[in-house]
C-alpha cells in the first residue's frame, strides 16, 4: 500500500519537480496536458523550472532563460486559451481545439449567465466574433485594446467586464486564441491559423487522452480529481480513464484507491524513493492548482498563508523535500530582482543558506541577480 508521504513523492516527480526535467517547452507542456497559466509570469517560470537547465546543471541550451521560453511560445510549442473551467491555462498548440471542444462545453453552458448579468445577447457575441474574425484574418495579431476598439468599431459597446467576456468568449468556441506577448501586451491571433494543422480527436480519443496526460502528469490522483481538474462529469471521467487502456492503473493508497501511470505502477514493487531538495514554484502551477486536496503538499494551517483569505490569489511557495516550508514574492527592480521569503516553519542558518541557493535558477531565468531577505 502506498502511503501519504509516497503520493507526495510520486505527484512531484509526475509534475517534473524532481530531477527529472524535459528538453523543449513543447516537451513540457505536453506531458502536463494543460498548465494554469491566468498569469504570466507564473507561466512562464512554470514551464522554465522543468527545463533542462534550470535546475542548476547546464543543459544542451545552457541556462534557461525567460526569453528561451518565450521564443518558444513564439514558435507555438504551446499557447494560452480557456480549454477547461474557464480558466486561462498552457496547452500544446496542435491540440487547442479538440481541448476546446471537449471541455467548453460547460463553460459556455454557463456563459449564457453571465451575458444575461452583463445585459448583452446572443446577437452580440456574433456581431462581435465577426468583426474579430475580419480583422484578425489572413494573420493579423492584435493587442487586447486594439481587439476592443475592433468591437466598438462595429458598433457593440464593450465597457470592461462586456470586453472581457466577449474576448474570451472568441477563444472559448476556438475562433480565436491568446498569442504570445508584444510590447508587454497581451494579443489575440485567429486559431486555425495560428494552429492550420491542429490535431483532431474523436470524444472518445479525447476523454481517453485527457485522462492519460492527467494521470501522468499528477498521479496519483482520484477520478474525482481528474472531474475536478478538466471540469468534465464524473461519468466522462471514467470513460476516460478506461479508454486510457494499460496507460493507466489503480493502485491502493492510505486514502484509499488512486490512479497512476502504467509505467509507475510497474516501477512500484521496486518501492517509492522519497524526493529531497528545493524547488520554487510560482503562485499558479499546477504543484498547488492541480488538486482540491492539497495535503500531500501542505501542512494544516498553512493554507491561508498560501492563498490569503481564500481569495483564489495563489503566493508562490518554498518547498522542500516535497513539503511546502514557506511562501515567497518578487519585486524586479532596474539592476537586481528582490525576494521575500516568508517562513511558516522555522528554519535554521544552513537550512536558509540552501533555500536561498534554490534561487540561482531564477536569477538566470529573469536575468538579475536575486537578493532573498527574509520575513519574520
Amino acid at each position: 500500500m502506498i502511503t501519504r508521504v509516497e503520493v507526495q513523492s510520486l505527484r512531484m516527480r509526475a509534475l517534473l519537480l524532481a530531477g527529472n526535467p524535459r528538453d523543449s517547452v513543447a516537451d513540457v507542456v505536453t506531458h502536463l496536458g494543460a498548465m494554469q497559466a491566468q498569469d504570466l509570469a507564473s507561466g512562464l517560470w512554470s514551464l522554465g523550472m522543468r527545463l533542462r537547465g534550470a535546475g542548476g546543471s547546464a543543459g544542451p541550451g545552457g541556462a534557461v532563460t525567460q526569453a528561451l521560453v518565450e521564443e518558444a511560445l513564439e514558435r507555438r510549442e504551446a499557447l494560452r486559451t480557456w480549454p477547461m473551467r474557464g480558466t486561462v491555462h498552457l496547452v500544446p498548440a496542435r491540440d487547442a481545439a479538440w481541448m476546446l471542444a471537449l471541455m467548453g462545453v460547460k463553460p459556455l453552458r454557463d456563459a449564457a449567465r453571465r451575458r444575461a448579468f452583463l445585459g448583452i445577447d446572443e446577437q452580440t457575441v456574433e456581431h462581435a466574433n465577426a468583426a474579430l474574425e475580419e480583422a484578425l484574418a489572413g494573420g493579423g495579431r492584435l493587442s487586447r485594446a486594439q481587439c476592443l476598439e475592433v468591437i466598438a468599431a462595429a458598433g457593440v459597446e464593450a465597457p470592461r467586464q462586456v470586453g472581457y467576456h466577449l474576448l474570451w468568449y472568441a477563444s472559448q468556441v476556438g475562433l480565436t486564441c491568446i498569442a504570445p506577448h508584444v510590447d508587454g501586451e497581451q494579443t489575440f491571433v485567429l486559431l486555425r491559423e495560428w494552429v492550420p494543422d491542429h490535431v483532431e480527436l474523436s470524444r472518445e480519443q479525447a476523454l481517453a487522452t485527457i485522462a492519460r496526460r492527467y494521470v501522468r502528469s499528477h498521479g496519483p490522483v482520484t477520478v474525482k480529481d481528474l472531474a475536478r481538474w478538466t471540469g468534465l462529469g464524473v461519468r466522462d471521467c471514467r470513460a476516460g480513464v478506461a479508454g486510457a487502456g494499460d496507460d493507466v492503473a489503480e493502485v491502493a493508497t492510505e486514502e484509499g484507491p488512486m490512479l497512476v501511470s502504467g509505467d509507475v505502477a510497474a516501477s512500484l514493487s521496486g518501492g517509492v524513493t522519497p524526493v529531497e531538495g528545493w524547488v520554487i514554484p510560482p503562485g499558479f502551477d499546477e504543484f498547488m492548482l492541480g488538486y482540491g486536496d492539497r495535503s500531500a503538499f501542505l501542512d494544516d494551517g498553512h493554507l491561508e498563508a498560501v492563498v490569503p483569505g481564500s481569495n483564489g490569489v495563489f503566493r508562490a511557495t518554498l518547498v522542500r523535500d516535497g513539503r511546502v516550508v514557506g511562501t515567497w514574492k518578487r519585486s524586479l527592480k532596474a539592476r537586481r530582482c528582490v525576494v521575500e521569503v516568508a517562513p511558516l516553519v522555522r528554519l535554521g542558518a544552513a537550512a536558509r543558506r540552501e533555500a536561498e541557493s534554490a534561487f540561482a535558477p531564477y536569477a538566470g531565468f529573469v536575468g538579475l541577480p536575486v537578493e532573498v531577505s527574509w520575513a519574520a
